[in-house]
């Protein structure tokens, strides 16, 4: 196993030849916590920033930022945008019930689904429903330009829409304080 400092917490180990375990061990520390949550409050800060922010070297920050990235932990930032300036100013969220699970057809609808632009959460989940889309659109005609995309070409058996009044809380990156142990 490579060896690591007491800078570097993350370690992303493969498996060995004899290990059928295809699993990666993780370990996070505070200091890696700390620096996902500046992040997700603000992924345009300089390295500079973010490193006293934490109160680490520029260099430390780095290094852990770089494992952060390998890992997978962290996935890329984004800029935060305001939809509704962009005239998108309907949100509905889509729930799916189908009789239809066989692979072949979950994959075609999935492939369906992933290129309609409205569409900017996509989840299969369990329960009563089978499927949950997030939509963003201009209005209730845009709403139904996306509903009559969604339905050609798939037989579904209910599609219901539920319509957001007032987004309360949008967006909200989890308080990764609830893992540190």
């Amino acid at each position: 196993m490579e060896q690591h400092d007491e800078t570097s917490p993350i370690f992303c180990e493969k498996p060995s030849k004899t290990d059928h375990m295809i699993e990666q061990m993780e370990k996070i520390d505070k200091l890696d916590l700390s620096i996902i949550s500046c992040l997700q409050k603000d992924g345009a800060l300089s390295q500079r920033e973010l490193a006293d922010r934490v109160g680490l070297s520029q260099n430390a920050c780095w290094r852990r930022l770089q494992r952060l990235n390998a890992c997978g932990i962290i996935r890329g930032t984004r800029a935060e945008v305001s939809l509704v300036a962009l005239g998108l100013d309907l949100t509905v969220f889509v729930m799916i019930r189908t009789s239809h699970h066989a692979k072949a057809w979950a994959d075609g609808f999935r492939q369906h689904v992933e290129r309609l632009p409205e569409v900017t959460e996509f989840y299969r989940i369990g329960g009563d429903w089978d499927y949950l889309i997030k939509v963003v659109c201009r209005g209730m005609a845009g709403y139904d330009r996306f509903y009559q995309k969604l339905i050609t070409d798939f037989e579904l058996s209910t599609v219901t829409g539920f319509f957001a009044m007032e987004a309360i809380i949008e967006n909200r990156p989890p308080d990764l304080r609830m893992l540190e142990g």
